[in-house]
């Protein structure tokens, strides 16, 4: 049986998950990522979520840029919800939250460094006599995923060191030159094609 955490103790529990690992959260302390500067894309570049990475990184003095070396792409955001079980009355019902951010980080040549998904959880209990005040929670349920998926991403990033980065790069500019290796050895092995024969028409 999955074991269900109530929101507030989820907060608190990944605080200190963060804080362990060197993460403040915002308005707690100073906060920094070992990359200074990143480029920052995203599917939908108007929507909250990019907006609440985009402050993330300037809290945490990243600059950003087109021209760093290294790009931070947002997919599409994916919510989900499914009913967790229902009452006896069947008059409420737990509902399960999902959301999940995938994200990618590019390097040179546009070669993909880190391709990976955020994910988080909340459950609420939904009420038919009182489907407006259900609404109200959901949404705040949401936000409150929204910003744990950010400290999420910023745990993430602070363990992409500038040497970790710069590994991933080689290891990817490896594979490229291996692949185009094939690739060239593969076009030479290959037989040649022969030019179609024309076959004269007979005079009539």
């Amino acid at each position: 049986m999955k074991k269900r955490i109530l929101p507030g103790l989820a907060v608190v529990g990944l605080a200190t998950l963060l804080t362990a690992c060197g993460f403040q959260l915002r308005g707690t302390g100073e906060t920094r990522l070992t990359v200074n500067e990143l480029n920052l894309t995203a599917r939908d570049a108007y929507g909250q979520t990019v907006k609440d990475v985009r402050d993330m990184l300037e809290d945490a003095h990243v600059r950003i840029t087109s021209g760093a070396p290294y790009t931070l792409d947002l997919g599409g955001e994916a919510q989900s919800e499914r009913t967790a079980s229902y009452t006896s009355g069947a008059r409420s019902a737990e509902v399960e939250l999902t959301t999940r951010q995938p994200y990618t980080i590019i390097g040179k040549n546009q070669a993909v460094l880190v391709s990976d998904y955020l994910e988080t959880q909340r459950y609420y209990v939904t009420d038919q006599n009182n489907i407006v005040g259900s609404e109200q929670q959901k949404d705040q349920l949401r936000r409150e995923m929204r910003r744990e998926l950010v400290q999420q991403l910023a745990a993430r990033l602070q363990a992409l060191t500038p040497e970790r980065l710069d590994k991933l790069q080689r290891d990817a500019d490896a594979r490229a030159a291996a692949k185009a290796e094939a690739d060239r050895r593969a076009r030479e092995s290959a037989p040649p094609q022969q030019s179609p024969i024309d076959i004269p028409t007979p005079a009539r």
